[in-house]
């Protein structure tokens, strides 16, 4: 069922649970003015008895009713209106959409009130960023059920934010809804089995999508990768039946301005199953690199909302999909291949096929488009998830200027970046000894950086560059408060962000 998000003056006739915020000390929100003096009074009254119910962001509890069997009435912790922000309001609204779900909710409501306004945040928008906590916990990815689960509740329907200031929370809401829906389809991508979603598939999934949002979309097949010499991409993908594709979107959003500009690249790694290689996997998890194409997800999650908002940005993304499989015809630990920038590549590991792929598509796009700044977005090591968990993405950045944007981008969104070290170090340790580079350093440390240091040496011109290694944000073993596991469609909302806020109309 899709989750309807509405904004309308009073709740509709069909709500059967209307939903008042409570601010820090249980201070009910002026929201309560909308019930009837009998029932607000019966609220004020139940909220003086309460001992765990303080109001705390997040917490929620059913209210009573004059009238058994009307509509309900849930209260919802804010928090500290000193401290409440966007971030902290979808968070509500991922609480409340499963406190919704857990009863059985058809069609809700929260009552926005005309209290006097938080400091980070006004209450319209407060009550925007409510509804997309709400839309993006309320995800599901339940295509290949065929089995009604015997204790699964209604789905919710509708959720309407009501009052004066609806219109205003509209307006905030209108381009946070363009962003999910990027995100919730890269969550689809990332959520998709391997034998639905493999080069070819996706490639077409993407053509489908974004073709007819305006985005213009260029799909390259083995022969095509082959005459334009896509060696290193081409390399990983030789042990599978599965043939490698390349997409390049292009996004024209300065189309009517005479004015031409360098276009902004995203590069996305896309493996859409990787065993490893010849050096193949351990069996114990291997289920969980269906999720390997995460980077490619976001970068095409990424277009979509752009055209979705009509971003006034010119903007080309290119994925590089490919399937990592052993076999008789897979390239081997100690193979040199070649890549598109004419460098040779020792080969260490067959399980380090990311930076590989990644290495033709940013030589290619710098090439071919000329971008003013090029951000690569990977699920590249295990050595960044066991530094940074599932909370932050490590981010390496050549430009500081480009750094200051994407961080002020993630703590708007809340998608959390951490800047690591590009050091010449790292990429002086990835020159090889047989070749030009290799694609492993000397031993187990620094693993994440030693990868970066691998892509810098396909960084052309000094062009301001990001390494975004999303290996443990892309995805998650249990659910948050707005995303049920495993895929999350980390990147698309910063990256949309950071366009939005430094790069759109210049």
């Amino acid at each position: 069922m899709t989750l309807n998000i509405k904004f309308a003056a009073k709740p509709t006739k069909d709500t059967d649970t209307v939903i008042i915020g409570v601010y820090a000390d249980n201070n009910l929100s002026t929201a309560s003015d909308a019930l009837n003096v009998d029932t607000a009074n019966l609220i004020e009254s139940f909220l003086g008895k309460q001992e765990s119910f303080k109001g705390k962001s997040g917490q929620i509890i059913t209210a009573p009713v004059l009238d058994e069997g009307k509509t309900r009435i849930l209260l919802v912790g804010l928090g500290d209106p000193d401290k409440i922000d966007g971030s902290a309001a979808e968070t509500v609204g991922g609480k409340l959409y499963v406190a919704l779900k857990s009863i059985g909710s058809k069609s809700a409501a929260f009552i926005l009130g005309d209290d006097e306004e938080p400091e980070n945040i006004s209450t319209a928008d407060m009550g925007a960023h409510i509804a997309m906590g709400v839309r993006l916990r309320g995800y599901s990815f339940l295509k290949y059920k065929t089995l009604d689960a015997e204790d699964e509740s209604p789905e919710l329907g509708t959720f309407t934010i009501a009052g004066k200031d609806n219109k205003k929370s509209a307006k905030t809401y209108e381009p946070l809804g363009h962003v999910a829906a990027g995100m919730l389809w890269a969550r689809d991508l990332v959520n998709e089995p391997p034998n639905m979603l493999y080069p070819e598939s996706f490639a077409k999934m993407i053509k489908d999508e974004l073709k007819p949002l305006g985005v213009e979309v260029e799909i390259f097949d083995e022969k095509k990768l082959e005459k334009l010499g896509f060696k290193a991409q081409l390399a990983v993908g030789m042990g599978s039946a599965r043939t490698p594709r390349t997409v390049v979107m292009r996004w024209n959003g300065k189309a009517a301005s005479k004015k031409k500009s360098q276009p902004l690249a995203f590069v996305g790694k896309g493996v859409t199953f990787d065993t490893g290689g010849i050096n193949i996997k351990p069996s114990g998890g291997m289920e969980d690199m269906k999720l390997d194409m995460g980077g490619a997800a976001a970068v095409v999650g990424l277009m979509k909302s752009l055209a979705l908002r009509n971003a006034k940005a010119d903007v080309v993304g290119i994925v590089g999909l490919v399937e990592n499989m052993p076999s008789d015809r897979a390239y081997r630990p100690s193979d040199v291949i070649g890549s598109y920038s004419g460098k040779t590549i020792e080969v260490l590991n067959t399980d380090a096929e990311g930076r590989l792929v990644l290495a033709d598509c940013l030589t290619y796009v710098q090439r071919k488009y000329d971008p003013a700044l090029v951000v690569d977005l990977a699920t590249l090591t295990g050595a960044m998830m066991i530094a940074l968990g599932h909370e932050y993405c490590g981010t390496f950045v050549n430009d500081n200027d480009l750094w200051e944007n994407m961080e002020s981008a993630s703590k708007s969104t809340g998608e959390k970046l951490w800047r690591m070290p590009l050091d010449a170090a790292f990429k002086k340790e990835m020159v090889s000894s047989i070749a030009d580079v290799k694609s492993l350093g000397n031993g187990r440390y620094a693993g994440a950086c030693t990868a970066a240091g691998f892509l810098e040496h396909f960084i052309e011109d000094n062009r301001p560059w990001a390494h975004m290694d999303i290996a443990g944000t892309a995805w998650v073993k249990s659910d948050s408060a707005i995303c049920p596991k495993p895929g999350t469609g980390f990147g698309v909302r910063v990256l949309d962000k950071m366009i939005a806020d430094h790069y759109e109309g210049k």
